[in-house]
């Protein structure tokens, strides 16, 4: 179907998709194979030289990947994806298909400690540097470009300090030395935000979160706006240099600026490091899609209640989410999200007498009930973690507070149970956390 005859709600249920035509099945089949008969050896030859379309092996390409792979790009007003094993998997790959032993990235220092420990610690080990900016810097981001820059990095929604990165600006710095902007706009979503109508030319996501939405499989996908001109940019040689590993093929000779670098990505990463999605995994996140905005508006209202509770709660010290006027971020983020700032709420518990912020963070968190303590964001369910010794423990001091982390610092992802029984299991282990570090119980 065609994307641009229909909005997002409906895109997120029939993008990519038609009933099959042999079965009649409406659902999207789930094609448990790890390979595909050819026509003949001519059809063969046509697949391996990328002559045709179609599927060879499912590391590669599966016919139910490839329905997620055109919905989230349908979504997100893109030209083509490629989907991964993880959110993870798929910045990796995005990095690799780009940058060579030698290159430089420009980077938000607001990012998931994962992405920060690729960037800082995996990364030069291959010969590939990053300079980190604080994601208001952008004199920072113009001042840390240099001649081996090949990318500018960052996230529309920091985590989990929930900064707001000004996507048309540093779009703009990227450009003016003609290397491409890559947002990880997991936080948000393209319910919320789509970055390529800031000026961004990848959007990559952990699909493992607001769009699967119920914990149930991992994934990763990236996003090509297909407006970015590798030719005349000239320093991305993956993408305007024949490739030896495809006979010579020249991506950007064959497929142009709306498919180079998704055919590279896919015929080279996919084929070489294998981080595939299973087709298992690409029919469960196909089902959350499918409820994205219904959702979203869910997670949204209940963000709104739960930041009217924590603003007016004793026990917490500070709160912070860019829909609160008091927001550094706050006009940007009315513009870039108009619909809502997404459902990450952060603050700081209050400490006691006998116990400084860390001790009542971590009392706090060991007596919530109905939330849950672990690894996540994006749940349907409410979720809770303590970043600076868990998702963030790599880093030092000094990493640490050029994130945006604190001690104290309780990242709550809001759910979509009723709002009134979320504040109710906070409010309790407020209680209980007050008590334990030595104030009024």
């Amino acid at each position: 179907m065609d994307p641009k005859l229909y909005k997002f709600d409906t895109l997120s249920l029939h993008g990519g998709q038609r009933p099959d035509a042999e079965t009649g099945a409406r659902a999207v089949p789930i094609y448990q194979t790890t390979s595909y008969v050819f026509q003949d050896s001519d059809h063969a030859a046509a697949l391996f030289n990328l002559e045709q379309a179609g599927h060879i092996y499912s590391r590669i390409s599966n016919p139910t990947v490839a329905v997620l792979e055109e919905r989230i790009a349908a979504l997100e007003g893109g030209t083509g994806a490629v989907a991964t094993a993880s959110g993870q998997s798929a910045l990796f790959l995005s990095l690799l298909t780009l940058l060579d032993s030698g290159s430089h990235i420009v980077a938000s220092a607001s990012l998931y400690g994962g992405s920060i420990n690729l960037l800082r610690h995996t990364l030069p080990r291959f010969g590939i540097t990053t300079t980190f900016v604080h994601p208001r810097d952008l004199k920072g981001f113009r001042k840390a470009i240099r001649p081996e820059t090949r990318l500018v990095f960052g996230e529309v929604i920091g985590n989990p300090g929930l900064e707001i990165l000004d996507l048309k600006a540093v779009s703009s710095i990227a450009h003016e030395v003609e290397v491409p902007l890559l947002i990880d706009a997991t936080f948000n979503t393209p319910y919320l935000c789509r970055p390529f109508e800031w000026g961004v030319d990848l959007v990559m996501h952990s699909v493992t979160k607001w769009m699967g939405g119920h914990g149930v499989a991992i994934g990763g996908i990236v996003v090509d706006s297909g407006l970015f001109d590798w030719e005349a940019s000239g320093k991305f040689p993956t993408l305007t240099e024949p490739y030896a590993g495809y006979h010579g093929i020249n991506f950007m000779e064959e497929f142009g600026a709306t498919h180079a670098f998704t055919m590279r990505a896919r015929s080279e990463g996919m084929r070489d490091f294998g981080p595939a999605m299973s087709p298992q995994n690409a029919f469960y996140l196909l089902q959350g899609l499918e409820t994205l905005p219904l959702r979203m508006e869910r997670h949204i209202s209940n963000t709104k209640k739960l930041l009217e509770f924590l603003q007016s709660s004793e026990e917490v010290a500070w709160v912070t989410h860019p829909d609160l006027t008091d927001h550094p971020d706050h006009e940007l983020a009315s513009r870039i999200l108009p619909k809502g700032a997404g459902s990450i709420i952060v603050f700081g518990v209050k400490a006691g007498s006998s116990g400084g912020g860390r001790e009542a963070g971590a009392a706090f968190i060991n007596s919530v009930k109905l939330a849950s303590h672990l690894a996540n964001v994006g749940d349907a369910k409410t979720l809770v973690i303590h970043p600076a010794s868990t998702t963030h423990a790599q880093m030092d001091a000094e990493t640490m507070k050029q994130a945006g982390l604190t001690e104290d610092m309780i990242r709550l992802s809001v759910g979509m149970e009723d709002p009134g029984d979320i504040i109710e299991d906070l409010r309790q282990a407020f209680r209980v956390a007050r008590k334990a570090t030595g104030g009024a119980a």
